[in-house]
Order: structure tokens, then sequence, then C-alpha cells
């Protein structure tokens, strides 16, 4: 395998992994939530945060680095409109995907809190979860606008 090849490969694997762990830990956060039961959302929280941090932000730090490297040596126009969509769409995404991890982390204190002392902050966690629920679809909406712009590479 040459060296593009690989690259490539590596590329699309972490933006794999970038939209398909968000998703599944999304999902896990969404159901461990909504159970109601304090235990559940505590290892749902307490689960997101180690998830987005091992496998998430690894895939955040490749997807540029790997597209820029694929961007300069496949002479592609640093300028070309499906390019500039794509680092503005990136841009969004990382900046409702910040938040979110502040606020998963917040939730988790809040739900480690309860454990400890069984009280709850229900106001806060409330205001949090909508805050995270929120942020959630830009960050994904974006991430499939992204693949498809790299699939699909329009001359627009």
């Amino acid at each position: 395998m040459d060296l593009y090849s690989f690259v490539k490969t590596l590329h699309v694997l972490s933006a794999a992994a970038l939209f398909g762990t968000g998703a599944g830990i999304a999902y896990f956060m969404l159901m461990g939530h909504l159970s109601g039961v304090p235990a559940a959302r505590r290892f749902a929280a307490a689960t997101t945060v180690r998830a987005d941090f091992l496998f998430t932000l690894p895939a955040v730090i490749v997807q540029p680095l790997s597209g820029a490297w694929l961007v300069w040596q496949g002479g592609f126009d640093w300028s070309d409109r499906w390019l500039v969509a794509t680092y503005a769409l990136y841009l969004l995404v990382g900046a409702c995907w910040l938040p979110v991890v502040a606020i998963q982390m917040r939730m988790k204190a809040i739900l480690e809190a309860e454990a400890l002392t069984g009280n709850l902050d229900a106001a806060m966690l409330s205001r949090l979860f909508r805050w995270w629920f929120v942020l959630g679809w830009p960050a994904f909406g974006g991430l499939i606008v992204v693949f498809y712009l790299m699939v699909a590479k329009p001359s627009w």
C-alpha cells in the first residue's frame, strides 16, 4: 500500500470513528439519562466522558492532519468550495462538540455528587441535558454533510 492510500484509509477510519463513536455514545448517554435510574445515568455519563476522550478526541485530531496532508498530496486546490465548506463545517462541529464535552463532564459530576450526598440538582441537570441534546444536532448534521463532501467533492 502506498503512503497516500494509507493516509486516506486512516482519514476514512477516523471519520467513521468520529461519527460512529459520537452517535453511539450519544445514544448511550440519552438512554441512560432517560432511564431515570440514578446508577444508569451515572454510568452512562462516566462512560460517555471516557469514550469521548479515548475515541472521539483522537479522531478529532487525526481528521484535520490527515485531511490537510491529503489535500496537499492529492493536488487539490485549498480554496475549492467543497473544501472551504468542509473547513467551515468542521469548525461548526468542533464549536458544538467542545461545549458538549464540558456539559457531559458537568453532568457526570452532578450525578456523582448525587451518589455521595443523595442530593440532586435536578434543574441544573435538566438544563445541561437540554443544551447537550440541542448541540448534538448541528454536530451530527455537519458531520453528515462533511461525509458527503469528502465522497462527492462537488464542483459548484
